[in-house]
């Protein structure tokens, strides 16, 4: 401080400006400005990828002994519920110094090449590994790429790490538990590369999810996915960022974060549900051609979804997830309703799940596991084209069309708290088959826990009856292949251009030529009928016309 005040003012600023300088040059030489990647295409993917369900789990909450045999013991039930990627939060022993909570961060890892001895020994992982494949399940772990623990068996290295203007490690953003890597070093570099490919090598690992992927350089990626190529060509890269470039030659897969975002706004009520759409649509417009993304409404990041949108909203949420384009994913415990905390601070102390408590919401392991079948059997709702269909209150109703040459799968999801009657926008009405979840009505609390049987309410399209929170789920083949999407686009046009829908909440007349709305069915109006009052708009804030 003594220096600067005997400086001039012009010698204060150049001193000042390469302080700054000096503390941030390492991320801009790390981290190039990303580049337009919109025109290119995202790197082939694995069928088991682009097909498959992601399971998070976070070995300590997984099960009461909190280790490797615990996940083991309940292989079957995921095997059974549908799940076919286990992805396990980071297995590494856990830094002590600075820690945060009573046992620390899993994500401030102090040795690459060991296991947290809590969860078991390298045999135990192993056999993890091995009957998960017997099962036909792929296994991925979690690796903390960007930063390790403070006594990190990497601190032998201070050139590894990154400094500030003091010439101290540092740390990123505000995690002051763990000290930030330093991509510059092509010795880091090596190591890590090294370390990936020990796990791929020696467990017959089928892949990672990489923690913070878009603040480690995309170069060191790329490369590291050749090397790990070399090894084990057939394996998964999943990104937890949202950074174009990533998907062109490293990762397979990254976090649709935007879309997260505005599917949180909606159910919390700040934003119309017409938010998604525009956040899907911007992801498409900025990413590679044929990029996939990882589809989440509950992660080890957040709070829990049920405790965030209430019970039948977060199963909303999930037929958004399950029916997009991209790769769904379910987190520890999601698929009985529980809602045990894992993000900080909890994610910093044990607190396992509450397995029990699918008898109170018998709802939830019956959703997840027919919406998973629906995703296995229904091809398009798995390899898809996704096309938004107009609706008669988009600030509420989502509806969209997932399309292959042999079958569509058209999707109504109502996210609010208010019941739907409207219409939506289809190319016809025959041929589609309800194949909507049966899953029936939460349980009041003193209701014990029997399975329940419920009747889909007969509504034919394009008329459309839901529930506060609803979804429907109707699937139509398309007989011909291909002659039959081109005419069902052709046909689309055509009624687009006849009928002009557009909601109309306040109309009272309904013109000749369009759907209108009846108490039962869905009629077209024609002249001679305009007098007969079935045709007339009945009361309520629901009740909505196209015209």
């Amino acid at each position: 401080m003594l220096l600067v005040k005997r400086l001039t003012r012009s010698s204060q600023i150049l001193f000042l400006t390469l302080a700054i300088f000096a503390a941030d040059s390492h991320r801009s030489l790390a981290q190039p400005p990303a580049r337009d990647v919109s025109k290119e295409s995202a790197r082939p993917t694995r069928d088991w990828v682009r097909d498959g369900v992601v399971y998070e789990i976070y070995p300590r909450a997984f099960s009461e002994r909190g280790d490797f045999n615990g996940i083991t013991a309940r292989l079957d039930n995921l095997k059974d519920l549908g799940v076919t990627i286990l992805w396990l939060m980071p297995i590494h022993p856990i830094g002590q110094e600075k820690k945060k909570g009573s046992i620390g961060s899993p994500y401030a890892v102090r040795d690459y090449y060991g296991i947290n001895p809590d969860y078991g020994t390298k045999a135990d992982f192993q056999r993890l590994i091995t009957q998960s494949h017997r099962r036909g399940m792929k296994v991925i772990i979690d690796i903390v790429a960007n930063h390790t623990s403070w006594d990190s068996a990497l601190m032998k290295h201070p050139e590894f790490y990154k400094r500030d203007a003091g010439g101290k490690i540092t740390y990123p953003f505000d995690w002051f538990d763990i000290a930030a890597l330093n991509y510059n070093s092509k010795e880091l570099r090596q190591y890590m590369t090294e370390m990936l490919k020990y796990w791929i090598r020696e467990f017959d690992l089928d892949g990672f999810r990489c923690d913070v992927a878009g603040e480690v350089p995309t170069d060191f990626w790329e490369n590291a996915r050749v090397e790990l190529e070399r090894i084990k060509p057939d394996i998964f890269m999943l990104a937890e960022s949202h950074k174009a470039e990533l998907l062109v030659k490293a990762f397979d897969a990254d976090y649709s974060w935007p879309l997260h975002s505005a599917l949180t706004d909606v159910l919390q009520g700040r934003k119309a549900a017409s938010e998604i759409r525009a956040a899907w649509e911007a992801e498409t417009k900025e990413w590679p051609r044929n990029s996939l993304h990882l589809r989440f409404s509950d992660n080890h990041d957040e709070r829990r979804a049920l405790a965030r949108f209430g019970e039948r909203a977060a199963l909303a949420a999930s037929a958004l997830t399950f029916t997009l384009d991209g790769v769904p994913l379910l987190y520890n415990g999601m698929e009985v309703g529980d809602t045990t905390e894992s993000g900080a601070p909890a994610l910093f102390e044990k607190l396992p799940i509450f397995w029990p408590i699918a008898e109170r919401r018998p709802e939830f392991p019956r959703f997840y596991k027919q919406i998973m079948a629906l995703r296995r059997d229904n091809p398009a709702a798995r390899r898809g084209s996704l096309e938004w269909l107009r609706n008669s209150d988009e600030s509420r109703l989502l509806t969209y069309l997932r399309r292959t040459k042999n079958e569509e799968l058209l999707v109504a999801i109502n996210l609010s708290s208010s019941p739907f009657f409207g219409l939506v926008e289809t190319t016809g009405v025959q041929g589609y088959v309800d194949i909507t979840p049966d899953v029936g009505p939460p349980l009041p609390p003193d209701a014990p826990a029997p399975e329940q049987t419920v009747k889909k309410p007969n509504v034919g399209l394009p008329a459309l009856s839901l529930e506060a929170w609803g979804y429907r789920m109707f699937r139509r083949p398309l007989q011909g292949g291909l002659l039959s999407e081109r005419l069902a686009v052709a046909t689309r046009s055509a009624a687009l251009s006849e009928h002009s829908i557009r909601a109309r909440p306040n109309a009272s007349q309904v013109r000749p030529g369009r759907y209108c709305l009846r108490s039962d069915r869905v009629s077209t109006a024609r002249r001679s009928d305009m007098r007969d009052t079935r045709y007339a708009k009945r009361p309520g804030p629901d009740n909505v016309l196209f015209q």
